[in-house]
């Protein structure tokens, strides 16, 4: 390849790209880790992209209405790095940038968007960069519908590389932009045809063109290398009411002797390697260096979006107070202070008439009185919208010709849902909430996991929790998903016992900031267990004593969802032998965990036998069977330690022995 040329047909574009590569050179070789190839690659992309098309104000980094860019190819995380350090970010400096990848740094191996301003989501995992793309670009378009085009009008850019169009998500994502006729979102396709392994044929022969355009997608081929070309299909792609696919012809490690090889994939540090590299691309041959004049030049394009920022502040400052308020108040992720209230009203009503309804009908209770106040809300469903009962009456379809619609229609794309949702969430302005049933966790974890460590409020609505769902059989049928929802750090799992509790997890989950929740309800019918009002949302606390012991306290139940009601029946029995039994219904293993010790040690004191009621495997329950120091009771489990079976409800239940004969027989054998 002629480098030559490249810079002499456009000096100044051509220094701008290669302060991109010489950073990542350096930097990678620095940290002797990381992956140089695909910063070096697309960086023409990048240049033409950031000075030419992306809306943003460097000193504003998280200004509402600014371009979202995304590195779905989060390997390749120096370009972003670099990117921000030469437009002049306040966080990312050149320190940042000699610290790459070491203890403390911003510039970590993958992008993180809790790390620093203008990373907009977490990257690295293939695939979910793209399909979080999905969720800004719906964000955008329903706020740009309720608010207007003077406070909402921006695109979502991303790169993408053949990994990421290689995971299965990324189809999810794909289908459902083209669905959606999402005509604001620009995915850049890094063509270089390189893997880890080799050539990209070595394992696919996917005609990528074709495969967007039969999804409903614009679609273009250039040559990433060429400005003018670059510069040219992003205007055509802005142009078009579809998602655009710019496929860039690129050279992986361009300039490079690993150029076009699986090497120049990965980290580049052979100091001969680096300063050839440099030599062909006309740059400084120091370490870190770039010249005064590019990095002024990098600074102006930081600048660039200070004009539009300052008319986008006074267009919101000339709204009416009521949409002022209601538009800062959704982007700062803050719940209506009428939540509370209207969570208190309807756990009053429900005490009182005491319903028998799975918490499935629950939640669609709930949120048949929270949607219509909290309008940043956005639903759906993997398909089983009459299953999980997540559409309510006010919501409209979100689609091509009612983008105020707050319901959207996902079809079975359960990963694509999730990582959707959480780019409803980081967008900000949107509370987005999704449902399937709770086995197809499975599908939805990598999204559900991201979620967690980028620290969103994304709701995962997981109905038919346990064998109680019945005759779909044990397929369907979810035992270990409980425990790995809990085992990951940074999420609140709550399974609720009656449509009160169910009420309270909601309003915990809606009133989140940085923690997502997942909501595990039942298919199957349970009564009200809490038939005493209490203005307090005692779900808050975890875990709390629902029924007391009468006379010497012997045994503590602990329960979660379906099967407190199984506890109670117990409760009655043992105490009717005069063994003085207590109730703990536990929602939310986490949030119980971050009560005081003290209150912990009141709800479950040291001495009592405790036995533990779930629908589900053990792992995760012996801290509070066994208390925290291992030894502060002996202790039973209830529950499932196999797969389930093909039958009704009731008839599994008695069959795995998950009733309250089969709780009085432990307790019993525990207190002998």
């Amino acid at each position: 390849m002629d480098l030559t040329a490249l810079r002499n047909a456009n000096p100044e574009h051509w220094a701008k790209a290669a302060a991109i590569r010489t950073l990542t050179l350096d930097a990678v070789a620095a940290a002797n880790s990381g992956h140089s190839g695909m910063p070096m690659g697309m960086a023409d992309v990048a240049t033409v992209l950031f000075e030419k098309h992306l809306k943003f104000d460097a000193a504003n980094p998280q200004w509402p209405d600014r371009d979202r860019f995304i590195l779905s190819a989060g390997h390749g995380s120096m370009l972003i790095y670099s990117l921000l350090y030469l437009t002049g970010s306040d966080e990312i400096t050149l320190d940042q940038i000699k610290n790459f990848r070491q203890w403390g740094a911003k510039t970590a191996g993958h992008p993180e968007n809790f790390l620093a301003a203008g990373i907009e989501t977490t990257t690295g995992p293939l695939g979910q960069g793209i399909a979080n793309s999905v969720g800004f670009a719906i964000a955008e378009a329903s706020l740009r519908a309720r608010f207007g085009k003077s406070l909402v009008d921006h695109y979502t850019y991303v790169i993408a590389g053949d990994g990421c169009l290689m995971e299965g998500v990324s189809q999810e994502a794909i289908a459902l932009a083209g669905r959606q006729e999402l005509g604001r979102l620009v995915v850049f396709w890094d063509n270089n045809n390189i893997t880890i392994d080799g050539t990209v044929d070595l394992a696919d022969r996917t005609n990528q063109v074709a495969r967007f355009k039969a999804s409903g997608w614009h679609v273009q081929e250039i040559d990433g290398h060429d400005p003018e070309a670059i510069d040219a299909a992003i205007t055509a792609a802005k142009s078009t009411k579809k998602p655009s696919m710019i496929a860039c012809k690129t050279h992986i490690a361009i300039g490079s002797s690993a150029q076009d090889t699986s090497k120049g994939h990965g980290a580049l540090t052979d100091a001969t390697l680096i300063a050839d590299a440099k030599k062909a691309y006309g740059a400084p041959a120091g370490a870190f260096e770039v010249t005064d004049e590019v990095k002024t030049a990098w600074e102006e394009i930081g600048k660039r979006g200070a004009a539009d920022k300052a008319a986008w502040d006074d267009r919101l400052a000339a709204q009416g107070e009521a949409k002022r308020n209601r538009f800062n108040r959704v982007i700062a992720g803050e719940a209506p202070k009428r939540l509370s209230a209207t969570i208190r009203a309807l756990k009053k009503q429900v005490s009182e008439s005491a319903p028998k309804v799975a918490t499935r009908k629950s939640s669609e209770m709930v949120l048949e009185v929270v949607n219509p106040m909290m309008v940043e809300t956005i639903g759906g469903s993997a398909d089983l919208t009459g299953s999980n009962n997540t559409k309510t009456g006010d919501l409209g379809i979100f689609d091509t010709d009612n983008r105020k619609g707050r319901y959207i229609h996902y079809g079975i794309r359960e990963h694509g849902m999730a990582a959707a949702m959480n780019g409803m969430a980081l967008h900000g302005g949107i509370r987005p909430y999704g449902g399937t049933f709770m086995c197809f966790t499975d599908y939805a974890r990598p999204a559900m996991r991201l979620a967690a460590l980028m620290k969103v409020p994304t709701v995962f609505v997981m109905t038919h929790d346990s064998i109680g769902l019945g005759e779909d059989g044990p397929t369907h049928q979810p035992v270990e998903h409980l425990a790995i929802s809990r085992a990951t750090p940074n999420t609140l799992v709550f399974r609720p016992a009656d449509t009160v509790e169910t009420a309270e997890a909601w309003e915990l989950a809606l009133t989140q900031q940085d923690t997502p929740s997942v909501l595990s309800l039942t298919r199957q019918g349970l009564p009200t267990v809490r038939t005493e009002h209490k203005t307090k949302n005692l779900t808050a606390q975890g875990a709390y004593i629902l029924a007391e012991a009468e006379g010497k306290r012997q045994v503590i139940l602990m329960a979660t969802g379906s099967e407190v009601a199984i506890a109670l029946e117990a409760r009655e029995a043992l105490q009717a032998e005069g063994i003085g039994t207590r109730v703990v219904s536990m929602p939310c293993m986490e949030l119980f965990a971050q009560q005081d010790e003290a209150y912990r040690k009141r709800v479950l004191p040291a001495g009592p036998v405790r036995v533990g009621i779930e629908a589900a495997v053990r792992q995760g329950w012996d801290r509070w069977l066994l208390g925290e120091r291992g030894r502060d009771a002996k202790a039973g489990f209830v529950g499932m330690d196999s797969f389930g079976a093909s039958a009704p409800a009731d008839v599994l239940y008695e069959k795995f022995g998950i009733t309250a004969e089969g709780v009085v027989g432990k307790v019993k054998a525990l207190l002998a």
